[in-house]
């Protein structure tokens, strides 16, 4: 209908007559919400939703399958707005097909403290929102996940899965890095069910795209293997044949719709000036008479909001034939539990068994290899256990032995090879949670995990089980050298909000805090293993200790003088020292610390009491940062307080002071 506008301040004339009058109404609905919205909220994006109004309109109208009576209906297709910053397109057609918690007062609210409709969508906020987005491309790689999760539950449950992605993304969100893990991965798997519709509308915040890009989007996809289709996005005939044509395709559907920013605004079409501010009353004054909406702010007229609730009463006879459908269907019990994310009876009994057998055998693992049984043990038990890695298979031990890989043309295995993409990896984990049916794990090394952070940060933020194998955590990992050896990371991951952190001290430690991972349903959890052996410290199997947090592993004999404090691999190095300590008169007591989180969630009885009141001397090999919260104003860490080296592990907890004789000298120097 209309090529983009680039002359800003400069009047437009009349807009071209639309090919479909209900469907040009339906949008211009999605229009003068977004104007209004963010014009009283003062704050917000409305060009993105002007934009890609009319997209929106077809695909929720006509090929979107949903039922906002029932937004959660399993087999429901997904929507994902990956530019989260036009939150207020998907809270317009939250708003208009019917869904419950996005009334018209809460449009009134946009971006206001407390309201469900925020200045990104967020997941838990209100029905129909899949997902939070916000940090661009995190969107669409989450999706790849979505898409991915739907094809694996439909090889395990025949006639009861089969549903679609769709995403709409924008420029930014193509831009980022994530969206290249995340495009080649699903193109790989030839996720046919995944369409992506690109608000291809040439501005940036700076200004044109073209000030920082120059990319063909459209043969970028089609070289990682995706269906591409290019359209006039205000055409809604054209977006509707692409959209059909999407619907048979083998491969994922890369949609490229270009658009115009703030169509229909008089002098802010088509320039930056839309995008992150406002318009201000004069310019949607000319919008409204440009598009023809001569309504008040926030009316929506009956003749217009009716084929938009229809719309969404259009799945109803769907979602109803389906549920008469898993009435029938001999798997309902098991894919009922699965989608509701409860676990199986019985799941914990294997790690029962291996902490039994840890206690008899007392075998001396690195806790990557013990993580690597603890996975053996619940693979049995626990169906929708699902396994991954960023290319370190063999080094993070996340595949159990019979884990059967999934590949483009067999999607019931249990096992992900992911590729070298952490970033993907992470946000391709969050979708899978999402979408319900999976738990699922993936590994790669700590210090990678500055490259999942944002994802993780999602995954806390919405409260989502993923869990996050990350391996060789210290610098014992060696030679590789300070380039790989984590030392900041701990700190890093322990200051996020909801994350769980844990650093087990040894075989039992690592399997109990396997079992408090996936019993976590609303935290996903980082488990931070050793590449070096460590010896079983646990003797008894009786409680989950991990469970706590934090506990005293061996008490000082007579009356403690000083408390050792340490986690994962310096746990050993600790008890060394209390040997030490004894043989000169000094009773220390050894707490294994292994998930600060949940300690600090204890009692502060228990907490003194496992810490005491005596001098504390805490030791990691990893930044001291953040110990002084447990060791006071007498007590000092033994740690890292600069990066590592490269060299055989005994060489550098020598060369960093980080040992049994230097923690008894600290502790001496106490007391």
């Amino acid at each position: 209908m209309s090529a983009p506008e680039t002359t800003q301040n400069k009047a437009a004339g009349p807009l071209p007559k639309p090919k479909n009058q209900e469907l040009w109404r339906m949008a211009n609905a999605l229009r003068a919400l977004a104007m209004d919205a963010v014009q009283q909220a003062n704050s917000g994006h409305p060009g993105m939703p002007m934009g890609m109004a009319d997209v929106a309109t077809v695909l929720f109208k006509d090929f979107l399958k949903y039922d906002a009576a029932d937004p959660n209906w399993p087999d429901r297709d997904r929507f994902v707005l990956s530019a989260g910053h036009g939150s207020m397109l998907l809270y317009g057609l939250l708003h208009l097909t019917g869904y419950s918690g996005i009334g018209i007062d809460e449009l009134k609210r946009f971006r206001q403290l407390g309201s469900p409709t925020a200045g990104h969508p967020e997941y838990g906020h209100a029905a129909g929102i899949e997902t939070t987005t916000g940090p661009l491309g995190q969107g669409i790689a989450t999706a790849v996940g979505m898409a991915l999760a739907e094809r694996m539950m439909a090889a395990r449950f025949p006639g009861l899965v089969d549903h679609k992605t769709y995403v709409i993304a924008g420029d930014g969100c193509l831009m980022e890095g994530i969206s290249h893990e995340a495009i080649s991965l699903a193109g790989h798997l030839k996720l046919g069910k995944l369409i992506v519709l690109w608000d291809n509308n040439s501005i940036s915040i700076d200004g044109g795209t073209d000030l920082s890009v120059s990319d063909d989007q459209v043969k970028r996809f089609q070289a990682h293997g995706w269906k591409t289709y290019s359209v006039d996005g205000h055409d809604t005939d054209a977006v509707t044949k692409a959209l059909k044509a999407a619907q048979r395709s083998a491969k994922p559907v890369f949609i490229a719709c270009r658009t115009t920013i703030a169509f229909g605004a008089p002098t802010k079409a088509g320039t930056s000036a839309s995008h992150g501010s406002p318009l201000g009353p004069e310019e949607i004054k000319g919008a409204r008479e440009r598009l023809g909406w001569n309504y008040p702010p926030f009316v929506v007229p009956d003749e217009i909001r009716k084929p938009w609730l229809d719309a969404g009463k259009r799945g109803a006879s769907k979602t109803a034939t389906w549920r008469r459908k898993l009435k029938k269907d001999a798997n309902r019990a098991e894919f009922e539990r699965r989608v509701a994310g409860q676990l199986p009876d019985g799941w914990q009994a294997g790690l029962d068994a291996l902490k039994a057998k840890y206690v008899a055998d007392a075998p001396s693992l690195a806790t990557r290899q013990s993580s690597n049984q603890a996975i053996e043990a619940i693979l049995p038990s626990l169906p929708e256990f699902l396994g991954g890695s960023a290319d370190l298979t063999g080094s993070n031990l996340t595949k159990g032995k019979n884990q059967k890989p999934i590949t483009p043309d067999d999607f019931s295995g249990s096992y992900v090879y992911y590729g070298v993409r952490e970033h993907g990896m992470a946000a391709a984990m969050n979708g899978l949670a999402l979408h319900g049916g999976f738990i699922p794990y993936g590994g790669t090394f700590l210090v990678f995990t500055d490259y999942c952070r944002p994802s993780i940060r999602l995954a806390a933020l919405m409260g989502i089980r993923v869990i996050y194998v990350m391996t060789h955590d210290s610098i014992g990992l060696g030679e590789d050298g300070p380039t790989h050896q984590p030392v900041e990371h701990l700190t890093s991951l322990r200051a996020m909000p909801n994350l769980q952190v844990f650093r087990p001290a040894d075989a039992v430690e690592t399997a109990e805090c396997w079992a408090l991972a996936l019993s976590t349903p609303k935290t996903p959890s980082v488990l931070s293993l050793t590449r070096q052996n460590v010896p079983t410290l646990r003797k008894d199997v009786a409680e989950n200790r991990s469970a706590k947090g934090g506990y005293v592993l061996a008490e000082a004999e007579g009356t403690r003088q000083v408390t050792l404090l340490a986690t994962g691999s310096e746990v050993t190095i600790a008890m060394a020292a209390r040997e030490m300590l004894k043989a000169k008169g000094v009773a220390a007591a050894v707490v294994s610390l292994p998930c600060w989180e949940l300690f600090d969630a204890q009692s502060e009885a228990y907490r003194q009491t496992v810490l005491g009141q005596v001098p504390r001397i805490s030791v990691e090999a990893a930044a001291t940062y953040g110990w002084e919260r447990y060791i006071g104003d007498k007590g000092e860490s033994v740690g890292m307080t600069t990066f590592g080296a490269s060299a055989p592990i005994g060489d550098l907890y020598k060369h960093f002071n980080i040992t049994a004789e230097h923690v008894a000298g600290v502790a001496l120097s106490k007391i």
